[in-house]
């Protein structure tokens, strides 16, 4: 792939630890009497939070884990770049994507909410798509978004060094409105391994890697995607500034859309003559975290190789509240 105007410098492989018996018990937690002082860990983040003794909302939802309480989540790709850890919030998310005039210009804006809810120390429930589509591009008409959910599961978490990994699924079920792009095809499987690592004492650095295969391929293209996030804390002003990029690649084409430009992660146009396709985008922003609970971000996102497709630019915000 050759991608231009672009420097990716975030791009990371995480080494995976072994897995022990398949009960979550064996999963490797070291505890804080270890010795490892390459990731000084903050104050926040020196306790294991979630034990079986923590309250749970209606006897079930788990609290998050905010052993990792300096990292903050990812905001580019919303739908596929999942956070590696285990969480309890929701998520409201407004995205306003401006579309190229060669798609006839204009944007769209959506306007969602993401739910996440721990069921124990490792495993949660994800929900990361869903709300409501408003248009003023000649090619889709305002309707409701496919509704995405699945499961997250933690394989490997090191609280003295702040490394975490996970990996996990998600189905798009297919009832968003025809004239929003949305609802086509039998669903659409998405797997991924997800990972984190704070590198000195205010660097962190996520990336999720993902396949996405539809179930009627006839009407869906299939693709794998790459996004990592590099951000830096600002003291302790609870300010982050972030960097992240997104790498899409399309393994199939499909027979449903007749351009051969596809719809990065809020569309799956199933488009003619995509196969082998690439786009890069790269976004920067910034976070607000008060406390462990609280997040509020904006990112600008932008496409870094010369093929566009959908995206002209994007403005995203978003505001987690978490348990």
């Amino acid at each position: 792939m050759t991608v231009t105007r672009v420097q990716l410098t975030v791009f990371m492989l995480l080494t995976m630890a072994r897995i022990g018996a398949a009960d979550e018990s064996t999963v490797p937690v070291f505890n804080l009497t270890s010795i490892n002082t390459t990731a000084p860990v903050s104050p926040e983040s020196s306790a294991v939070p979630l034990t079986s003794g923590s309250p749970k909302l209606f006897g079930l939802i788990a609290q998050s884990d905010h052993g990792f309480s300096d990292f903050i989540s990812p905001m580019t790709n919303p739908v596929y770049f999942e956070d590696p850890r285990t969480l309890t919030e929701v998520r409201p998310i407004f995205v306003n994507h401006t579309i190229p005039n060669a798609l006839g210009g204009g944007s769209a804006q959506l306007i969602a909410m993401q739910a996440r809810a721990a069921l124990t120390e490792n495993l949660s429930i994800i929900a990361t798509k869903d709300g409501f589509f408003f248009s003023q591009n000649g090619l889709m008409s305002d309707g409701f978004a496919d509704v995405n959910a699945g499961l997250k599961y933690n394989i490997y978490k090191d609280y003295c060094s702040q490394t975490i990994v996970s990996t996990g699924f998600t189905y798009g079920i297919p009832l968003g409105s025809h004239q929003a792009l949305q609802g086509k095809g039998n669903g659409e499987f998405n797997l991924f391994l997800t990972g984190g690592q704070q590198l000195g004492d205010n660097w962190h650095l996520v990336s999720t890697f993902g396949a996405r295969l539809p179930a009627n391929t006839d009407v869906q293209t299939q693709s794998t995607y790459l996004s990592s996030h590099l951000d830096r804390k600002l003291g302790n002003s609870g300010f982050y500034l972030f960097t992240e990029a997104n790498w899409y690649h399309w393994l199939s084409s499909s027979n449903s859309f007749a351009a051969p430009v596809e719809g990065l992660d809020l569309f799956n146009l199933g488009s003619v003559g995509v196969a082998g396709n690439d786009i890069v985008t790269g976004g920067y922003g910034v976070k607000y975290k008060p406390n462990k609970n609280l997040e509020l971000g904006v990112a600008y996102e932008i496409p870094y190789t010369d093929r566009r497709d959908i995206i002209q630019n994007r403005l995203t915000v978003d505001l987690i509240l978490r348990y």
